[in-house]
């Protein structure tokens, strides 16, 4: 008997490695081996496999007195997960001559007992890297199938079961229709999502919602400072809404984190707000393990990651925030395994300045610095944006019953407008927004009158503003600039960004 290949893809975040399915029959007492690093999952795939062949209509493994040998490979590349029982199956039944394969097809999906196909983690993935590999089709359970269809220009099969697929597969088992297509699911880019809570139910704040819209029109990182009540939190839900939704591409990207992690997540253009607790641990906050996994920083991959409480989560993990908010990107190590995940996310850091009660002072930012001695490290602060204070709000204004109309639509539309300017002025760059902008893109980008040097300049030395600091300031000056409809920046603009500066 020949060797059957079949091939399938173990997926990772954001892309994948083709994996070679190599089944070989040969006389002897009944034996079922895989071999090729396989995972707990795919061990005890034997008996599900054997029992969905037997249900399928086609003799059991078990009842043949032969060796199975399965091979996974690359050998050394570490197989998980029980998206391998279909493609697994199929290649037995390309040994025992029941069907035929052919060479551009990937397969993916769980088998139960019966022979029926369970949605799997990952398809997105394994979708991507079979298009990128030059292969024509994948057949994937029918619960995949819209993700699957994210893709163009590759055919996306879907099935319930086993014996559909092999009535595709071979025209003596095509009793009924082949497999249905799934047509390319399209991607609403237009569609905004709205939060819970919106800048209507928030009142006073007027200079922390203007400071919202501008972090949302440049992506800039900012962090909300103020009592306990005083909208901290609300201010950050809020912003959720404020944020245009996700482009193809940033939704492709999305979907491909939240795939790899469960087969059930919807696929959506809204921007991820990812909320963790100050007690989570560094491993769920930055991710890590002996296999390396994504975390919050990558979950929040082209959406928010707030952080309320900001200076009481470990001091390691806060510092561990400087490569994600320089870089955009996270670096595991292990002896075994390194992973470099995607963490391009915006900060909204939140925090009270006081750990007992209030004080009365106004200086809130020295009322955080004796509170916390030192928490939060200069470098973290240096790559927050703006600092936003929310103090508390008078009694009149509280218990005002009228709601201002149609604030968050004109904020959105705000933010729209600026983002395509961004958009165009940026067509030769790598980077979208203006806080993603590299110090080479700021000289060739902006252009500074010698009224507006000048003031960079005087406020350079008199708050001994580092190199970084000085980026950031521009980057929302411009911002700011681009919210006004203004083609340069001006002094007016330059002494905004200057008010939310970190003052500490």
């Amino acid at each position: 008997m020949s060797v059957a290949l079949v091939y399938t893809v173990q997926p990772h975040i954001l892309n994948g490695t083709v994996v070679r399915i190599e089944a070989d029959l040969s006389r002897g007492l009944h034996s079922f081996s895989i071999v090729g690093l396989a995972g707990k999952a795919i061990e005890e795939s034997k008996d599900r496999i054997s029992s969905a062949i037997k249900h399928s209509g086609f003799e059991s493994p078990k009842s043949k007195n032969q060796k199975i040998t399965i091979s996974l490979s690359p050998a050394d590349l570490k197989k998980e997960g029980p998206l391998f029982d279909l493609p697994i199956a199929i290649a037995y039944l390309v040994a025992s001559g029941e069907v035929v394969s052919s060479d551009d097809t990937i397969y993916v999906g769980e088998l139960g007992l019966d022979g029926s196909l369970r949605p799997v983690r990952g398809v997105l993935n394994v979708v991507m890297t079979a298009k990128k590999a030059g292969y024509k089709k994948v057949i994937v359970p029918n619960e995949n199938a819209t993700e699957a269809s994210l893709i163009d220009d590759i055919t996306i099969y879907k099935a319930n079961n086993l014996l559909e697929v092999v009535r595709h597969l071979d025209e003596k088992h095509q009793e009924h229709s082949p497999l249905p297509i799934q047509p390319t699911t399209k991607i609403d880019e237009d569609s905004w999502s709205d939060s819970e809570i919106t800048l209507e139910d928030i009142k006073g704040q007027e200079s922390a919602k203007r400071a919202l819209v501008i972090a949302a029109a440049g992506r800039h990182n900012v962090i909300l400072v103020g009592p306990p009540g005083t909208g901290k939190t609300m201010l950050a839900r809020a912003f959720q809404g404020l944020l245009p939704p996700l482009s193809r591409e940033e939704t492709l990207a999305v979907t491909a984190i939240y795939s790899t992690l469960s087969s059930d997540h919807a696929v959506t253009t809204k921007p991820p707000f990812r909320a963790p607790h100050h007690t989570a641990s560094h491993t769920a906050l930055v991710g890590g393990g002996s296999n390396p996994k994504p975390g919050e920083v990558t979950l929040a991959h082209k959406g928010v990651l707030f952080m309320d409480e900001f200076p009481e989560f470990e001091r390691r993990s806060l510092d561990a925030l400087r490569q994600p908010l320089e870089d955009r990107v996270v670096s595991i190590s292990r002896i075994q395994n390194q992973a470099l995940f995607p963490a391009d996310f915006i900060l909204v850091a939140a925090m009270n300045p006081y750990r007992e009660s209030e004080n009365g002072t106004t200086n809130l930012a020295r009322a955080m610095q004796e509170t916390y001695k030192g928490k939060i490290s200069g470098p973290i602060l240096d790559r927050i944006d703006l600092w936003i204070e929310v103090p508390h709000i008078d009694y009149e204004t509280l218990t005002n019953l009228e709601r201002p109309k149609g604030e968050t639509e004109k904020a959105r539309q705000q933010i729209l407008t600026a983002r395509q300017k961004q958009k165009i002025r940026l067509t030769e760059s790598l980077a979208n927004t203006n806080a993603e902008m590299t110090s080479r893109d700021i000289d060739f980008y902006i252009t500074l009158n010698k009224e507006v040097a000048d003031l960079l300049k005087l406020s350079s030395e008199k708050l001994n503003l580092s190199p970084r600091s000085y980026h950031r300031l521009l980057k929302v000056a411009r911002t700011i600039a681009d919210l006004d409809g203004a083609e340069h920046i001006e002094t007016k603009h330059v002494l905004e960004a200057l008010q939310y500066r970190v003052n500490i």
